[in-house]
């Protein structure tokens, strides 16, 4: 039995009937949008029309041996891995538009692999590192708390919305210009400014127990992580592609940011979660971490979230 506070999303396939008949399966597809694809995504790709997706969001098995719910990964060898990289890229690049953006999630491993590839078939822009705080120490190495996310273009014609990115946080030494203060606000809660993103990421939560947005997939993607990446590289209305979709983390998102999504995932559990997760999404929009149209520092308070709300409110009217 669970905690009552626990909001996980695991029920057995046995128990996903409801969910799993809101999916299209990749034999049916026609190539429609926001639809979660149940199949081999390889397949599922041939059905998307050229050129009409505005952004494309992988995240890839790592090459490690894993086990997706009765869907086994295995460890390749360096070649063998940027042969299937290869294989996953070139299946969706046809489907970009000229202006589109790419991310692709890695682990510090198969980013020595995903980068090269990356860079052979489109202008590579920069590589994200976010602090992931989650798994065991090793006895005999670092422990690994950090994932990179490769962001590439298929131009120099392409989208980067910086305001709608840009990070909340405390000033630590304020400035004054001529008396007021320079790129900061003075709130009851103490000082504050909204600040450009880097590439080095440390306000992500991994997706826990008590979070609506849990899944018992075991390499799930937060939503903020993805919400950072869709709302820098679409507008309103684009279409994002996700081929290894998992438990629909980037359905979830482009649902709740007013984005069309193309999502393909192979296994069926994992759809039907996804299924239930965008059922979810209808009632609660919200994205944890992302409040009043800013991302905010890990720990914020609900007051300073209220606080920055209500000013924002009064200078729209103003």
């Amino acid at each position: 039995m669970k905690s009552p506070r626990n909001k996980t999303i695991d029920f057995p396939i046995e128990q996903a009937e409801k969910y799993l008949s809101l999916c299209v399966n990749e034999k049916s597809y026609d190539g429609s949008v926001n639809q979660i694809v149940t199949g081999d995504a390889f397949s599922g790709l041939k059905k998307i029309a050229d050129k009409s997706v505005d952004l494309l969001i992988v995240d890839p098995p790592y090459n490690l041996a894993k086990n997706f719910h009765g869907l086994n990964f295995k460890a390749q060898s360096q070649d063998e891995y940027a042969k299937y990289t290869l294989k996953w890229l070139d299946a969706c690049l046809p489907k970009l538009k000229d202006n589109a953006s790419v991310y692709v999630c890695c682990d510090w491993k198969s980013s020595l692999v995903i980068g090269g590839i990356l860079s052979s078939r489109l202008i590579l822009r920069n590589r994200i590192t976010w602090q992931r705080e989650k798994g065991r120490g090793a006895k005999s190495n670092w422990k690994n708390s950090m994932e990179d996310v490769f962001f590439a273009t298929v131009s120099d014609d392409y989208k980067f919305n910086l305001d709608a990115v840009k990070v909340r946080r405390r000033v630590l030494a304020p400035y004054n210009a001529d008396g007021k203060p320079k790129d900061w606000e003075s709130t009851t809660e103490g000082k504050f400014r909204n600040t450009c993103p880097s590439n080095f990421w440390d306000d992500i939560s991994v997706p826990y127990w008590s979070m609506a947005e849990n899944t018992a997939h075991p390499t799930q993607k937060p939503e903020k992580l993805i919400a950072k990446l869709i709302l820098a590289s679409s507008n309103e209305g684009d279409v994002v592609l996700d081929p290894f979709a998992g438990s629909g983390t980037t359905a979830v998102v482009a649902e709740k940011l007013n984005r069309k999504f193309i999502c393909l995932e192979r296994n069926p559990l994992y759809c039907a979660w996804a299924q239930k997760r965008l059922e979810n999404a209808k009632e609660d929009s919200s994205i944890q971490g992302y409040e009043g149209g800013v991302f905010w520092e890990k720990n914020t308070t609900a007051e300073q979230r209220q606080h920055h709300e209500k000013r924002s409110k009064r200078h729209k009217k103003a």
